[in-house]
C-alpha cells in the first residue's frame, strides 16, 4: 500500500487565504484514485503519479474561482508537505495531516 492512501486534511496557503479541504485517495501504488472535498465541491482527482514518497497530481475546481491545479507533494508518516500551482500564478504551500482509522 502506497503512504499517501488514506483520508487527510489539507489546508493550501494562497494569496488570498488558507483554504482547507478533505484530500481521500483509495487505491493501490499503480491504480491509485482520489477526490478533494471542500466547502463548495468534491472534484476528482486526475494524472495521479507516485514515485516513492513523492505524489504528482491534478484537480479543477470552480469555487472560489474556475482553476486547473498541479500539485507536487512529499509524504512522510502522517503529514504531506509540498506545493501547488494553477498556471502561471505563484505556487501554493500545501501540508496535511492524515486522519486517523477510527
Amino acid at each position: 500500500m502506497h503512504p499517501i492512501i488514506g483520508t487527510w486534511d489539507v489546508s493550501l496557503k494562497t494569496p488570498i487565504g488558507t483554504i482547507t479541504a478533505v484530500y481521500e485517495f483509495t487505491g493501490e501504488p499503480r491504480n491509485i484514485e482520489g477526490s478533494a472535498s471542500a466547502k463548495a465541491e468534491t472534484v476528482p482527482l486526475t494524472d495521479i503519479a507516485c514515485d516513492g514518497p513523492r505524489i504528482t497530481w491534478r484537480q479543477s475546481v470552480t469555487r472560489p474561482m474556475r482553476l486547473h491545479l498541479e500539485f507536487d507533494v512529499n509524504v512522510d508518516g502522517d503529514t504531506l508537505s509540498g506545493t501547488s500551482r494553477a498556471g502561471r500564478l505563484p505556487r501554493t504551500t500545501v501540508t496535511g495531516t492524515r486522519r486517523s482509522a477510527r
